[in-house]
Parts: C-alpha cells; structure tokens; sequence
C-alpha cells in the first residue's frame, strides 16, 4: 500500500501554501491542467533529525499551544455548526456539557487520509478507556457526512463519536495548519513510517473515495484538543500529514483533570 497516494488538486481551487494559517494565498482562475503530487519516503528522512526528549517536547508544546488561542475560544468554537455523520447538522456546543463535561476534539485531516484512518483506529480501540475516566471522544474530519459514512462503514468507527465538517469551519477558528509544504514536506511526517504496521491494518478496507470532492481540502491537517467544559486545557495542531498526538499523553492529561 503507498503511504501517500497520488493527489490531483485542482488549480482552480483556492489554494494557500503557507504553514501559517492567517496567510492564503489565493490562485487565479484559470484553465491550468490538474496538478499530482506525489511524495516518496526517502524525501521526509533527508529532512529529519532527531529531537533530544520528545516527551519534554510535547509538554513544552502544549503550554504554548493553549496560550496562543483566545480565552473565549471554547464559546467561539461552540457557535460552529459541522454535521453528525447521519447528515444532522449539530453546533460544537452541544456535542459536551459545557459546564464540566471533559472532552477530547481529535480533529482529523480529511477521510480519505490513510494516516487518518490510523488515528481514527486508534481512537476506537482507545474509547473504552476514554469512556470509563469520563471523557468523551469525538472525531471531526474534512468531508461530507456520507464522506464521514465510509470511513464510519469500512474501519468501522462508531458513527455517534464522527463529525463532518465539509467547509473546515472548526479548522479556521482553530487555526489549523494548511498548505502543500505542511501536506507532502514537512519532517515532522517523518514519524508515520514507524507506524507502517497499523497503517496497513488500519488500510485493510480503505478506499479513496472517502476523500473529499473538493480536492483543496487534502492540503488541511489537523489537530488534538481536550475541554473542560469551555476551558481548554490541551492543544496541539498537527505539524504534518500523520503527525498526530500521541494517545498516553491525552489519557493522561484527562486523567489529570477531576472530572464531576
């Protein structure tokens, strides 16, 4: 299975490719031909090198990351309508208690990502234990709802935990990363290939069909968030494509927080 398949982008499509995302770089209507990329594995480990401690890494991440949003973000966030994966549209506000309620936002790339259905396997053999501390999971990707049906039909993901968000609305309030170099370039990628294993059992029954009509949308990464209530105590934007939080760290920062 290639790790990363083969991508046509419409160059008509509103495309930025800068890693901040308050900087879009719009392109000009035109009738360019159909852009491919494609990515081979040897490109991320010429651009890697080895960070000392990782774990002191994400710790030191995540204080920063909370202290760049708004206070308010919670409340921001919550006026953001996505949809289940039935097709119901539903605002974030509702999707925990927002007194005390815990909650852990995995916000995936989009569901066609393969690295996405990886970290949505991983999120479903985690949700027990999530479960019986109290916390809940939800997953909200780049697509349409019946996008969201086929990642939820073919994993299988529990559709009551998925959420569509075709527009990646919850994305721009975030401001999660966006852009070609972030999707096909970036080193942080590089730690996918010690994960080959469970991106093959994760692929078992994947299928490109999942990825969104909007092609655009393949150049969106993601993130991880943990609320209580409308405080947010965790935050991490995935550098690049399959750099996702690892699950310990959020289990034990939810474990962490007393939960009514």
């Amino acid at each position: 299975m290639a790790l990363f398949s083969p991508l046509a982008v419409n160059a008509r499509s509103s495309l930025f490719f800068s890693s901040s995302p308050s900087q879009r770089l719009y392109s000009h209507p035109s009738s360019q031909p159909l852009l491919t990329f494609t990515t081979q594995a040897s490109s991320f480990s010429s651009l890697y090198s080895p960070k000392p401690d990782p774990r002191w890494a994400t710790r030191f991440v995540t204080r920063a990351a909370v202290s760049e949003f708004d206070p308010s973000i919670a409340e921001i966030l919550g006026d953001v309508t996505i949809f289940t994966a039935a097709g119901d549209p539903v605002k974030f506000e509702d999707l925990w208690d927002q007194n005390e309620g815990v909650a852990v936002v995995a916000l995936l790339r989009h569901f066609g990502c393969i690295c996405c259905w990886e970290l949505a396997s991983a999120l479903k053999e985690s949700k027990a234990k999530f479960d019986a501390a109290g916390v809940k999971l939800i997953a909200v990707g780049v697509g349409t709802p019946d996008k969201a049906r086929i990642l939820a039909e073919r994993l299988p993901f529990p559709m009551d935990c998925l959420y569509a968000d075709p527009d990646r609305k919850a994305y721009d309030v975030l401001g999660l990363y966006f852009g070609l170099g972030r999707t096909f370039f970036n080193r942080a990628s590089i730690k996918v290939f010690s994960r080959i294993e469970e991106l093959k059992k994760a692929g078992k029954n994947y299928t490109i069909q999942a990825t969104p009509d909007d092609r655009s949308s393949v150049l969106q990464q993601g993130g991880m968030f943990i609320f209580k209530g409308k405080q947010l105590l965790y935050a991490r934007k995935d550098e690049g494509t399959g750099d996702h939080a690892p699950l310990d760290d959020i289990f034990n920062v939810c474990c962490k927080v007393p939960v009514s």
